[in-house]
């Protein structure tokens, strides 16, 4: 049963998912993490579903790992709670709809090292945002070795991991953990667009094959080898339903009616992310 720990709403294609607690900044718990993880499986099976977006009840976005239980919260001999936490229901880079994090407010430790796995960041102009493990006396988690540097740089990646300091929306833009700052009194709404822009306007499956392909491509060194891929990729979209209804769709300056569905329709040459 659900605890209420994240709150779900489906409408006009976009999924919200809200971090609800909000008496803790929203700080993860085991709980909070398999239902967020739940979710994410449940809106990939659905293709009512084009788009997801995570945030967070009241004045933040998540201030981490819950802290509460003092001087052992990291130790997972210690904690049974740890030792038990089940795997995800779902790895974020294998949901087949964007996820998009809409920060509004504090991201900190795992509140922000989760979204570096997801695939669209924004910030509201409150929003501060810190990789504070160092200066918690643990390393930092959640693949963020990996993310961090790979989509802002070696040299960037290593200020924030290496110092744990929190830094400013303005400054997560220019440091290319988010890709837009709105102001807080806009920044849902802003949000949603951007979300409904997705799922009203881009092709079902041509995004989850886009998503896949951008995933795996990273750990291919090879350009010819990336290449073979993403052409064998083009020329069998080329030839699908959605490719005809995009083109004629576009010339008859009209709304697509997509027929292609990522549960059924993407190609077994396009193999989920290990």
């Amino acid at each position: 049963m659900a605890s209420g720990h994240v709150l779900k709403e489906v409408k006009d294609g976009v999924a919200t998912i809200t971090l609800n607690r909000p008496e803790k900044l929203n700080a993860f718990s085991g709980t909070m993490a398999a239902e967020l993880y739940g979710a994410f499986a449940e809106y990939d099976k659905n293709d009512e579903v084009r788009v997801i977006v995570v945030t967070g009840a009241g004045r933040a976005f998540s201030a981490g790992a819950d802290l509460s239980g003092g001087g052992n919260t990291f130790d997972a001999d210690a904690r049974a709670e740890r030792r038990q936490r089940p795997a995800p229901a779902i790895r974020p880079w294998n949901v087949r709809k964007p996820i998009i994090a809409a920060i509004n407010g504090p991201a900190v430790g795992m509140g922000i090292t989760l979204p570096m796995q997801w695939d669209i960041r924004v910030a509201a102009e409150s929003a501060r945002i810190g990789f504070v493990f160092v200066r918690r006396g643990v390393i930092p988690e959640a693949l963020s070795l990996w993310t961090v540097p790979r989509m802002i740089g070696l040299a960037r990646a290593n200020e924030l991991l290496m110092t744990g300091r929190i830094i400013s929306a303005r400054e997560a833009l220019e440091f290319g953990i988010v890709s837009h700052v709105w102001p807080d009194a806009e920044f849902m709404a802003k949000v949603r667009e951007l979300a409904l822009d997705i799922a009203h306007n881009t092709a079902p499956v041509s995004v989850a094959i886009t998503k896949r392909l951008i995933y795996a491509l990273l750990a291919e060194p090879e350009a010819e080898k990336a290449q073979a891929v993403d052409t064998k990729a083009f020329v069998w979209s080329g030839k699908q339903p959605d490719a005809y209804e995009g083109v004629s769709a576009f010339v008859e300056k009209r709304k697509p009616r997509w027929k292609m569905k990522p549960s059924k329709d993407i190609p077994e040459f396009i193999p989920a992310i290990k």
